[in-house]
C-alpha cells in the first residue's frame, strides 16, 4: 500500500485490497492507514462544520441582511429585552392625522328642504349652523406650458438686429422646468424607480411622453450642481469632533462587482463607489486617512491600517457573532460575554440619562476585570489547534475556529470593543451607517446594479445629497429644485462653519 506523504495530502477511503495489503505489511502501514483515514475525517469534518455554519447564519447571529434570511426561517428571540410597554401609541403621545383647514378651496353646501319627522317645507328657515366634512383631493394633472418671447429689434441708426435676452435657464425651443425635472430625479433617484418606469409614471400623471434620457439628465444636473456641497459635507466629516460611521457594501457597475462606501454622521452623509473594497478604496476617497476622530465600523481589518484616527467597533456586529458561537458551538463564556456587553451598554444609557459625562472609575474598573476574565476563560476552552501526525506543514499559522478567531480579536482590541464605555461620544453600533446604506442596497435589489461608472457616480453624488437633507429637515423635491435652479441646499453645520 502506498505509504508516503503525498499520497495522504488528497485523502481517498481505502479499499479492501488496500486494508489487506496493509494488514500482511504489519503494524507500521496499519498505523499508516489509520492516520490516513483519520485525515480523512478531519477533513469532512470541517468541511461539514463549514457548511452548518453557512446554514446557521442568518440576520440575527451574523452580518447577513434580513433579507436573506427567507420567508421559511422561523423568527428567532433577538439580543432586545421587552420594554414593558403595551403595543400601540404609548400615553401622551401626539397623534397625527388629517386635520380640517381653516379656509378649504372649494365649499359646497347642502340645504335641508323638507323636515325629516313631518315633511313640512324649511327652505325660508334660518340656518343655525353647518355640519363640516372635508374632502382632500389633489387638483386634476395638468401640465403648465409658459411661452418666453423675446422681442427682435433693428436699430433705425445702424441696421443692427437686436434681441432680447431670456432668463436664466431658458435655453431650449421647448424644454422641462425645474420642478418637473426634480420630480423626475425624485422618483428615480430617492425611490429607486427605474428609468422607464419613471417616464411611464410622468406620462401617466401629466399626460405628457417623457423620454428616459430626459430623467437622465435631469439626474445629471442635479449631481453637477450638489457636487460642490457634498465637497463641503466630506470635509466636514473629516473634520468633526463627531464619531462618523464607515460601511461598505458590493455593488455591481456594468456587470462587475465594486463597492459602495459610506461614511455618515447623524445629519451628514458621503457615498462613493470604488472598484476595491480595501484601503485602496479608502485612500482615494479620503476621508479616514484624514480623520484624528472617532470611526466607528465593524472589523474589517482595513479600517485598522489608520493610525491617527480613533477606533470603535460596533457592538451590534459583536453580539450577532457571540450568538452565533452560542447557538452553534455550545461556547458558554460567549453567552456571559452578551450580558456584560449588554450591561455595560445599559448603564452607559442610565449615566447619560442621569446627564453624567462619564461613568465611574470603579465601575469602568469592574467592567473590564470581568471583560479579561471572560476572554481569559474563552481561550482555555479554545486553545490554538496542534498540527495532527502526519499533516503536511503549510505556509502560516494553522486555521483556527471561529470561536479563537473572535477571542483574539476581543483581547487584542479591548480599547476598541469597549471605547462606548470609556467615552461617551462613541455610540454602542454602527446602525446609522446600516440605515444610511440599506437604502442603497435597496437601489440594486431593484435594478440588479449600474450600467456605467458615469451612472453610478451620478448616483452617489445625489443620494449624498439626498440624504444630507433628509437629515436636516429639508423636504425632497424643494432641495431638488433648488438644485435645479443653480441654489443648492446648504445644511445649517456647513453655514455655520462659513461664517465663522
Amino acid at each position: 500500500m502506498p505509504g508516503n506523504l503525498e499520497s495522504m495530502t488528497q485523502p481517498h477511503l481505502p479499499t479492501v485490497d488496500e486494508v489487506r495489503a496493509a494488514y500482511r505489511q504489519g503494524e507500521e502501514a496499519v498505523v499508516l492507514l489509520v492516520a490516513k483515514l483519520v485525515m480523512l475525517y478531519q477533513v469532512q469534518e470541517a468541511r461539514i462544520q463549514a457548511l452548518e455554519d453557512r446554514l446557521n447564519k442568518d440576520s440575527h447571529n451574523s452580518s447577513k441582511p434580513p433579507t436573506s434570511d427567507g420567508l421559511k426561517k422561523l423568527p428567532k428571540h433577538g439580543l432586545r429585552h421587552k420594554s414593558g410597554k403595551k403595543s400601540g401609541g404609548q400615553i401622551g403621545h401626539e397623534g397625527h392625522r388629517l386635520e380640517p383647514v381653516s379656509e378649504p378651496d372649494h365649499i359646497e353646501v347642502y340645504p335641508v328642504l323638507r323636515c325629516h319627522r313631518c315633511q313640512v317645507a324649511l327652505e325660508k328657515v334660518e340656518t343655525q349652523g353647518y355640519e363640516k366634512r372635508q374632502v382632500f383631493e389633489p387638483p386634476k394633472m395638468r401640465l403648465e406650458v409658459t411661452e418666453h418671447r423675446g422681442e427682435i429689434k433693428t436699430c433705425p441708426q445702424c441696421g443692427e438686429v437686436n434681441r432680447a435676452d431670456f432668463p436664466a435657464g431658458v435655453s431650449q425651443a421647448t424644454q422641462y422646468g425645474p420642478r418637473m425635472r426634480a420630480q423626475m430625479v425624485y422618483f428615480n433617484e430617492y425611490h429607486f424607480i427605474p428609468l422607464e418606469r419613471t417616464a411611464e409614471i410622468m406620462e401617466e400623471l401629466y399626460r405628457q411622453p417623457v423620454s428616459e434620457g430626459a430623467v437622465l439628465a435631469a439626474a445629471e444636473e442635479v449631481a453637477t450642481q450638489v457636487a460642490p456641497v457634498n465637497e463641503r459635507v466630506k470635509e466636514h466629516l473629516i473634520q468633526t469632533e463627531e464619531a462618523v460611521h464607515f460601511d461598505e457594501s458590493g455593488a455591481r457597475v456594468g456587470g462587475k462587482l465594486n463597492w459602495l462606501h459610506s461614511a455618515s454622521t447623524a445629519l451628514a452623509s458621503w457615498f462613493e463607489i470604488q472598484p476595491k473594497r480595501g484601503s485602496e478604496a479608502m485612500d482615494k476617497i479620503g476621508i479616514l486617512p484624514k480623520r484624528t476622530g472617532w470611526c466607528i465600523h465593524d472589523f474589517w481589518k482595513a479600517y485598522l491600517k489608520y493610525f491617527l484616527a480613533k477606533h470603535g467597533l460596533c457592538g451590534a456586529h459583536l453580539l450577532r457573532e457571540l450568538t452565533f458561537l452560542v447557538e452553534n458551538y455550545s461556547q458558554a463564556w460567549a453567552n456571559t460575554m452578551i450580558q456584560l456587553l449588554l450591561e455595560i451598554k445599559q448603564a452607559v444609557e442610565a449615566a447619560k440619562t442621569r446627564e453624567q459625562v462619564a461613568l465611574s472609575a470603579e465601575q469602568i474598573t469592574g467592567f473590564k476585570y470581568r471583560y479579561d476574565q471572560i476572554v481569559a476563560e474563552g481561550l482555555l476552552a479554545n486553545p490554538l489547534p496542534e498540527r495532527t501526525a502526519g499533516q503536511v506543514r503549510k505556509r502560516g499559522r494553522v486555521k483556527q475556529s471561529p470561536a479563537k478567531n473572535l477571542l483574539d480579536r476581543l483581547r487584542d482590541h479591548s480599547d476598541k470593543v469597549l471605547a462606548f464605555m470609556y467615552d461617551f461620544k462613541v455610540p454602542f453600533d454602527n446602525n446609522q451607517a446600516e440605515r444610511d446604506i440599506r437604502m442603497v442596497k435597496v437601489q440594486q435589489k431593484v435594478s440588479g446594479g449600474f450600467r456605467s461608472e458615469d451612472g453610478s457616480k451620478t448616483f452617489c453624488q445625489v443620494r449624498s445629497y439626498i440624504s444630507t437633507s433628509r437629515k436636516n429637515g429639508q423636504p425632497i423635491l424643494d432641495a431638488l429644485y433648488l438644485a435645479l435652479i443653480g441654489r443648492p441646499f446648504i445644511p445649517s453645520f456647513i453655514a455655520a462653519q462659513t461664517a465663522e
